[in-house]
């Protein structure tokens, strides 16, 4: 019996080192993937390998079981194709902490609530998101050019300097110069 672990983040930006210290040193191979959880199985190439890398005895370790996951059909869906291929899950933390051989109340409803994790992040960032707009406030980055950077675009290219030459000396890339050029052409011709 060989553990295959699967570890999983979200996106390129989180970091996976706290999956990897737990499954590191009791996996024979651990595979990574970087993608939504929500996705089904075949849009997820990391899980389809361990899918088929992973023997009859073996057991498929996660550290929590929403990296299965935070899709409850699809976590469903692998853990039913898994125990009938004879093939355990071991999780490591949280509700469902164990070895699994078959379907479960605790897996299903740790899949659950992973899904209502997930659903419960999305609606929060979507309220504060528009809880901020009506402060007058919108995301995205801040801009680039304050009011002295415009001014300075805007002499520079009076005096017939190029949006090159202006980019590079306000040090702001051609795109902003472009940008804030359009702008101020719109505000003068409404």
């Amino acid at each position: 019996m060989a553990l295959i672990g699967l570890v999983r983040v979200s996106t390129d930006k989180q970091k996976t080192r706290r999956q990897h210290d737990a499954l590191d040193p009791i996996c024979l191979k651990v595979f990574e993937e970087k993608i939504s959880g929500k996705l089904k199985t075949d849009d997820r190439p990391a899980l389809l390998a361990a899918l088929s890398h992973i023997r009859d005895g073996d057991l498929l370790a996660v550290q929590e079981v929403d990296r299965l996951g935070r899709n409850l059909l699809e976590g469903l869906i692998v853990l039913s194709d898994l125990f009938e291929r004879g093939i355990g899950v071991k999780v490591l933390e949280g509700i469902a902490a164990g070895e699994h051989t078959e379907r479960s109340l605790i897996l299903d409803l740790a899949l659950a609530l992973a899904e209502d994790r997930r659903r419960d992040i999305v609606r929060k960032t979507k309220d504060g998101l528009e809880a901020a707009r009506r402060r007058g406030r919108v995301g995205g980055r801040r801009p680039v050019v304050d009011d002295d950077k415009r001014a300075a675009i805007l002499a520079r290219r009076q005096r017939g300097e190029s949006i090159r030459t202006i980019a590079a000396g306000v040090k702001v890339s051609v795109g902003v110069v472009h940008k804030t050029l359009t702008a101020a052409q719109a505000e003068q011709h409404p």
